[in-house]
């Protein structure tokens, strides 16, 4: 609840110091970000989820869905859904020590809802890679009753690791 508020308190945008201080505590917020090496992005939409197993060319993740992330009918947006699997997606592929690849298409089929407070697993496999150019197909389903909620189809690029 005090992390929510700190959002609302970041998201209201003020063009002049108030007196009581919001404004400060909105660049306090965004120090504390920085100081983290995280975007406000990435600590708004993915704070929760835990890594529960990488294999290579595989990723299992646990989500339990915030009400930061849902919609009116407090069911999990399409949009973070999009978001999950862009970002398991792209953290499949990835090499350390280069820049990130680039997602190049993403084709989900919403198939179920989440409703605030379930479980969720989120798989990414990879499909396939040619050349710089991967795929993966992430799933995410709810962790109680094995219902899939979305199935996403991610095609990344990027740069390879030199074979030196």
């Amino acid at each position: 609840m005090i992390m929510e508020k700190k959002i609302l308190d970041y998201l209201q945008l003020s063009d002049e110091v108030e007196e009581d201080g919001r404004e400060a505590q909105r660049l306090e917020l965004e120090e504390e970000f920085s100081r983290e090496g995280r975007s406000f992005y990435e600590v708004l939409s993915l704070r929760g989820i835990r890594v529960n197993r990488v294999d290579p060319g595989f990723i299992s993740c646990s989500f339990k869905v915030p009400l930061r992330l849902t919609d009116r009918d407090r069911n999990l947006a399409n949009g973070a859904i999009v978001n999950l699997v862009d970002e398991v997606g792209g953290a499949l592929v990835q090499i350390q020590g280069l820049p990130p690849c680039v997602s190049v298409d993403m084709s989900i089929a919403f198939l179920s809802t989440a409703k605030l407070g379930e479980e969720l697993e989120v798989t990414s496999r990879l499909l396939g890679e040619r050349g710089r150019y991967k795929g993966t197909l992430v799933v995410v389903r709810n962790k109680r009753t094995g219902e899939v909620i979305a199935e996403g189809r991610h095609s990344l690029f990027g740069r390879q690791a030199s074979k030196l």
